[in-house]
């Protein structure tokens, strides 16, 4: 019988599970969507409950449906939402808290504290992060500060601490295991990536006990086993990595100055540095891309909170689409945007502005401005703020970046990938296989147990679907007026945050 990987990729609004065979196809798939919790404006919880009970089902789905026997399982890849904080008591295994989402900006104020404080430096050189609300040490901080009894549980040594991997790993072996992966560590603002260890000074300055953390593992290794009850066998987990670091691994991006971008919820785009951190001068952030072995590669990331969720904003709260893939031929109907231009701020700004005030604008409307023109300046919008990412990021790499490797829903979509074409001068290439997050943790976990021999046999499989070639244009001008609308973002965000503090 034939064997495959298993690989539980955990998202920000979804759990799915894939068997992926020795070829690198996926065999089977289930997936579950789960509910978004927004109690106030600015914040995004999960229940973690419900995250774990999602994942156990869809892994039940997809071995089942396809007829598969557990004992063709080789081995299981996790790839997760990345910052997204659950803290739940070791004793009885339950969330304290609902988990406080990468997205949430509660903790927005404290953060600018702390860059009062002069410690954006010391934090940057340690973690290779910006301050932002965004990471999981503030939300910690707030879990402890803000639920009865929790800082004394977690001084008893009572509470633990995980990003959604350790999460499902603990879960996975009925309490077991506490574990995460260097990818997963460098995103919470307590891990020192140049000594690849927990920081205690960055644990004091939180105010988080070291005993609530998990142990750092590497990215591609045996880390535990299944308890049993729920594939009826032990079954070895042995990759991790974040969401987009893996999904780097899964484009194949192993050679230094080679770049993903992925389409999904957020936009996330990702270059390979090679085996040093460098830190940023054009406000990215230096993280972990993953370790194998004793090697461990640093990447720059540009983050970018809003891209497809744009989509699903004017599908589910302005209702011009009944369903996502509506917006390409909606958008088509007209031949520009109008004039129109959105900057989807509904979090605040990510790289490489980084303004957590900001909030979502639309500019340019006109009487004559209609559902097509909005359809269109919102995938535009993606694309724009993809810009800026790969501009900043060519300046602090030093290099002309000549194509971009893509992934993620959004990249079914041919008119949003020849703008970015476009408006980047830069070819956009789309893999066969667009599943790379997933098949990226599949990668890593197979390489631990042996399912395939070395990188080299890997690269064998990464195919091309289309390559989008710049064409001739008026970018200049749309450039220019992104920018604009980008600067009256910009102020309109320190206008409220001044008229706040008065």
């Amino acid at each position: 019988m034939e064997n495959y990987i298993l690989t539980l990729d955990q998202g920000t609004t979804s759990s799915r599970a894939i068997l992926f065979d020795h070829a690198g196809k996926i065999v089977s798939l289930a997936q579950k969507e789960f509910q978004q919790h927004y109690p106030e404006p600015g914040w995004v919880e999960h229940d973690a409950m419900e995250i774990w009970s999602s994942q156990a089902s869809v892994i039940t789905e997809a071995v089942s449906k396809g007829h598969f026997n557990t004992t063709q399982i080789a081995a299981i890849g996790i790839t997760n939402q990345r910052e997204t904080t659950i803290v739940w008591n070791r004793e009885t295994g339950k969330p304290i808290y609902n988990a406080i989402v990468w997205q949430d900006r509660r903790t927005a104020a404290y953060c600018d504290e702390l860059k009062k404080r002069n410690l954006s430096q010391l934090i940057k050189e340690k973690t290779g992060l910006i301050i932002d609300s965004y990471f999981s040490a503030t939300k910690i901080r707030w879990i402890l500060d803000h639920v009865q009894d929790a800082r004394e549980l977690a001084m008893e040594g009572k509470l633990a601490f995980g990003t959604v991997d350790s999460w499902l790993i603990w879960n996975l072996t009925d309490g077991e295991v506490h574990v995460t992966d260097v990818s997963n560590a460098s995103r919470t603002l307590l891990y020192n990536i140049n000594e690849l260890k927990w920081d205690t000074e960055l644990l004091t300055l939180f105010d988080i006990p070291e005993s609530m953390l998990p142990v750092v593992k590497s990215s591609s290794e045996v880390y535990a086993h299944t308890a049993g009850n729920l594939l009826g066998r032990k079954v070895a987990i042995a990759g991790i990595a974040g969401d987009q670091q893996a999904a780097l691994f899964g484009q194949l991006c192993t050679e230094k100055g080679m770049v993903k971008n992925t389409y999904g919820t957020g936009c996330f785009m990702l270059m390979n540095i090679g085996n040093q951190p460098i830190l940023s001068k054009n406000n990215l952030v230096t993280t972990i891309a993953w370790k194998i072995g004793d090697q461990t590669v640093y990447a720059f990331e540009g983050s970018i909170f809003i891209a497809g969720a744009i989509v699903q904003w004017l599908r589910d709260e302005l209702k011009l689409i009944k369903n996502s893939e509506e917006i390409e031929a909606l958008a088509a109907m007209v031949p520009d945007n109008g004039g129109v231009y959105i900057v989807p701020a509904f979090t605040g700004l990510g790289a490489p502005y980084w303004n957590q005030h900001a909030r979502g604008t639309i500019f340019g409307i006109t009487r004559g401005t209609n559902d097509s023109h909005i359809a269109r300046a919102a995938l535009e919008s993606i694309a724009f703020q993809t810009m800026d990412v790969l501009t900043a990021m060519r300046t602090d790499a030093n290099l002309e970046i000549k194509e971009l490797r893509v992934d993620g829903g959004a990249t079914r979509n041919n008119l949003l990938l020849q703008f970015q074409a476009d408006i980047m001068n830069a070819k956009v290439i789309r893999p066969e296989i667009t599943e790379t997050t997933a098949i990226g943790a599949a990668y890593l976990a197979g390489l631990a147990v042996g399912f395939w021999e070395n990188l080299d046999e890997i690269k064998k499989q990464w195919q091309t679907d289309r390559v989008f070639s710049p064409q001739e244009n008026n970018t200049k001008e749309l450039i220019g007026k992104w920018n604009a609308a980008i600067a009256a973002a910009l102020f309109w965000a320190e206008s409220e945050s001044n008229t706040t503090k008065n």
